[in-house]
């Protein structure tokens, strides 16, 4: 596994958690990365994105002004700050390789962590 999340957890709405993505390759600081989400009963669904120089990320309208995603080249790790969340924000959370815009194939992405469930509920 060269992908591995971390940080998932339950918190009540309003909370806030940061998902970790930690890579194992040394040549990491050469990619974006991805984060998609999926909830139970739906189909994944793109959350953010992040060039190889940690710039520029974009995010979902759905996360928009709640979360912020971030790349460190050094600790060969992106992050995912998540604020204000809510019970619609519960969901398995993964990290891709590759910087993927909304309207990418990122679905078909298969260099993917296993995945941090999130769980947010009173």
């Amino acid at each position: 596994v060269q992908l591995v999340e971390s940080g998932g957890g339950l918190v009540q709405p309003g909370g806030s958690l940061r998902l970790s993505c930690t890579d194992s390759r040394t040549n990491f600081r050469f990619y974006g990365m991805t984060w998609i989400r999926q909830s139970p009963g739906k189909g994944p669904e793109w959350v953010s994105t992040i060039n190889l120089d940690g710039e520029r990320p974009r995010h979902a309208d759905s996360v928009k002004g709640r979360f912020t995603m971030s790349k460190d080249n050094a600790k060969r790790t992106a992050y995912l700050q998540m604020n204000n969340l809510q019970p619609e924000d519960t969901a398995l959370y993964w990290c891709a390789k590759g910087f993927f815009r909304e309207s990418d194939n990122w679905a078909g992405q298969t260099d993917r962590g296993p995945g941090t469930q999130v769980t947010v509920s009173l």
